[in-house]
């Protein structure tokens, strides 16, 4: 009975497994059965895969967005579209991937002016390698639209009395009706209006103005019609009026009064002293022989 049995199967050894793994106790764990993928595959981080601070939501929306392909769209109502969750725990869910750096939204405005919002998908929050490749960094921004000239300047009043420019404004506003071309901005409408009012001011008849803004415009289409606008009512101003002396104010009305000292009539717009008893007159200072006789005194 002392001898061994060459052909009974020996025992098998027990693996001696690392006290330090968590998954390898006495008590058993979790096994992996993997299978090599060679297509159709998303590498995920552990970082995001077990990240503190995400909720298991947040966390299979994170990998859900890493798995899709560039210039996909994952707005709330997309993914409420794709996945079983509500639109609220998803907006919750993305507010979570936001906070801690994963996702962020970025506004750019394209070559033809338009701005629109980008998503940006980050698999490791502070490890960009956009900021390590120095392509990326001399990459050729998008040119942005070229700010726009001001309009040219206008003649403007002596006097900007508030009713000429409201007058002038009311002039501008109607010519829409004559060429729908001329639709003007407020902020254009009060650039040009002084200058209309300049105008007005030296005696340019309303419709003398309009025609001078709307006669013989180009049958093209015009590119900023306030501009030219401006444009004309500076090369067209009209001269100034010619100068009017005021009027002499009326002559007091004449009487006829019998003078406080002789007691002759005089004709005098008020009562007093005639000429000849007058003594503030130059011709009260004359010798006797060249004064003037009175009526009376002649022979």
């Amino acid at each position: 009975m002392d001898t061994e049995n060459p052909s009974a199967p020996s025992c098998a050894k027990p693996r001696v497994a690392a006290k330090k793994h968590p998954n390898r106790g006495s008590g058993g764990g979790l096994i992996h059965e993997n299978t090599r993928h060679t297509s159709h595959f998303t590498v995920v981080g552990n970082d995001l895969a077990q990240h503190p601070d995400l909720s298991g939501l947040a966390v299979g929306i994170g990998v859900h967005i890493q798995s899709l392909p560039t210039g996909a769209r994952v707005d709330i109502k997309t993914l409420a579209e794709r996945l079983k969750e509500g639109r609220t725990r998803i907006a919750a869910a993305l507010r979570e991937l936001e906070a801690v750096g994963y996702l962020r939204r970025e506004r750019v405005r394209l070559p033809d002016g338009r701005i629109i919002t980008r998503t940006v998908f980050c698999n490791r929050p502070g490890h960009s390698s956009r900021a390590r490749r120095p392509e990326a960094a001399a990459r050729p921004k998008p040119p942005e639209k070229p700010a726009r000239k001001a309009l040219p300047p206008v003649p403007r009043p002596a006097c900007p009395s508030p009713a000429l420019l409201q007058k002038a404004l009311a002039l501008l506003a109607d010519l829409r009706r004559h060429d729908s071309r001329l639709l003007l901005s407020a902020a254009e409408a009060d650039h040009l209006a002084p200058g209309v009012a300049a105008w007005l001011e030296r005696d340019a008849a309303p419709s003398a103005v309009r025609h001078a803004l709307t006669a013989d415009l180009p049958t093209e289409p015009l590119h900023r019609p306030a501009a030219l606008l401006a444009h004309r009512l500076t090369d067209r101003l009209p001269a100034p009026p010619p100068f009017r002396a005021p009027a002499p104010p009326p002559a007091a009305p004449t009487r006829i009064h019998n003078c406080d000292s002789c007691d002759r009539g005089f004709r005098s717009p008020a009562p007093g002293l005639c000429r000849d008893c007058r003594t503030d007159l130059p011709e009260a200072a004359w010798p006797a022989p060249y004064r003037i006789p009175r009526a009376d005194q002649t022979g």
